[in-house]
């Protein structure tokens, strides 16, 4: 079916009355958001924490983030935003709705960049937010609900924003150090909140009327089968553990094969058996063993101990938990091959997400009305929507990122992906506000 043809058949559909109001509140919206304007944002934005590589490092807690949120403030009040920076050092920019008793809908993302990373992810969620908000208020468009539109602070570093706006961020984490070399606790108060008043941040389930998060898919899917827009399933639960091996250090000359307790060695083999178990089992998990360090670290001294990371990532928290009851049974078996015990230490856990059907359902409404192309799919990856889903239903929009590629200078998004991103994004705000 060609455009005129599309736009015929809603037209017919209007006036016989047949669409249902959610259909109609879509497609009769023919506002677009302004594609040159949030193209030139993420380009802007892309000048706080320039790095060599082509990319930033603007980790949470620098410099570079703290002037990034100033001009991301600046541009909030020209979309007629009235943006403030909340005790856990998010920004939130609030704009009225006609109806004060309905809960708000809330969208966004975040700035922050992991070390030596691109210019698309987080950046094109935040930036198409904001140009929503402006698209609304250029065009005198209220809505029933009111509007936040949220810049999550250090979602890089582990959601800390969102989860404290989710009530899930515990005192002890103040302490943990962020990339930028400052506690988590020094980070909020250096970018104008207040980590002793954390309490009067967090929200409760139903505080929210919805959550959408537009986001680059940072994988391949979308990009290899040419498809415009992925409406995620569900974000993925992470749970991460150190494991330690421990064997005996002893001399590499004079100490023979058989009578070893190398600690490497089984560390080597658990890697291999982590892969092996994971990818015998059906379905789209995986597991990252991503570190990995010997002690004492001598090339002259058998390895006495090991610490490295685990990490199981899939939709089933389920399946996670069964996952980690495989590996560590296969794993005392490598043990007692060679006198060595394995002990784990939990660092992360992040439950999965589902999406809310309803959500999905408009934001695949609101790309077909604008005649693109959909895929149903899953995030690999932690977004703030994770933490969000706790509080109201939550929707992910998924544009391609060009060969896969994220977390590094070489990430790259087309500038019409991301201009369809930010339409589908500005439909489903409106068809979400006349739920």
């Amino acid at each position: 079916m060609n455009r005129r043809d599309f736009n015929s058949l809603v037209a017919g559909g209007l006036a016989a009355g047949i669409l249902s109001p959610r259909w109609r509140a879509i497609l009769q919206t023919d506002v677009r958001v302004n594609g040159d304007r949030v193209n030139a944002h993420l380009a802007a934005l892309a000048e706080f924490g320039k790095n060599p590589q082509g990319g930033v490092s603007r980790v949470a807690y620098s410099e570079a983030d703290r002037a990034a949120r100033t001009v991301v403030m600046d541009w909030m009040r020209a979309a007629k935003l009235e943006p403030n920076v909340d005790f856990a050092g998010n920004i939130i920019g609030r704009r009225a709705g006609t109806d004060a008793s309905l809960k708000p809908i809330v969208f966004g993302s975040h700035i922050d960049s992991v070390p030596e990373g691109g210019n698309y992810d987080g950046d094109v969620g935040s930036m198409s937010a904001i140009e929503v908000a402006q698209t609304l208020a250029e065009h005198n468009i209220s809505t029933r609900h009111p509007l936040e539109v949220a810049i999550w602070q250090n979602e890089e570093g582990g959601l800390y924003g969102s989860r404290a706006l989710s009530g899930q961020l515990v005192a002890s984490e103040l302490k943990n150090i962020s990339s930028s070399g400052k506690t988590i606790e020094q980070g909020i108060s250096f970018l104008g909140g207040d980590p002793t008043k954390l309490d009067q941040v967090k929200r409760r389930k139903g505080d929210i009327a919805a959550y959408f998060e537009l986001h680059i898919e940072q994988g391949g899917i979308l990009d290899a089968n040419k498809i415009d827009i992925g409406v995620v399933e569900g974000i993925v639960g992470i749970k991460q553990w150190e494991v330690t091996v421990t064997g005996f250090a002893n001399h590499a000359g004079t100490t023979p094969m058989d009578q070893r307790h190398d600690a490497l060695l089984a560390a080597s083999r658990f890697v291999e058996m982590v892969n092996r178990v994971v990818r015998s089992i059906p379905g789209r998990q995986v597991a990252t063993v991503g570190r990995i360090q010997a002690f004492p670290g001598a090339p002259n001294v058998i390895p006495g101990k090991v610490v490295c990371t685990l990490e199981l990532r899939d939709l089933d928290d389920a399946k996670v938990d069964s996952m980690y009851a495989r590996i560590q049974t296969e794993a005392k078996k490598i043990g007692a091959e060679n006198g060595t015990e394995f002990a784990y230490s939990e660092l992360h856990v992040n439950s999965a997400a589902p999406s809310d059907p309803r959500m999905r359902a408009i934001i695949t409404d609101a790309a077909k009305g604008l005649g693109l192309s959909t895929r149903a799919m899953p995030s690999g990856a932690g977004h703030d929507a994770q933490a969000m889903a706790l509080l109201g239903p939550m929707g992910m929009i998924f544009v391609p990122s060009v060969g896969g590629i994220s977390h590094s200078p070489k990430e790259f998004s087309r500038p019409k992906d991301i201009v369809n991103g930010a339409n589908v994004l500005l439909r489903t705000v409106l068809a979400a506000d006349r739920l």
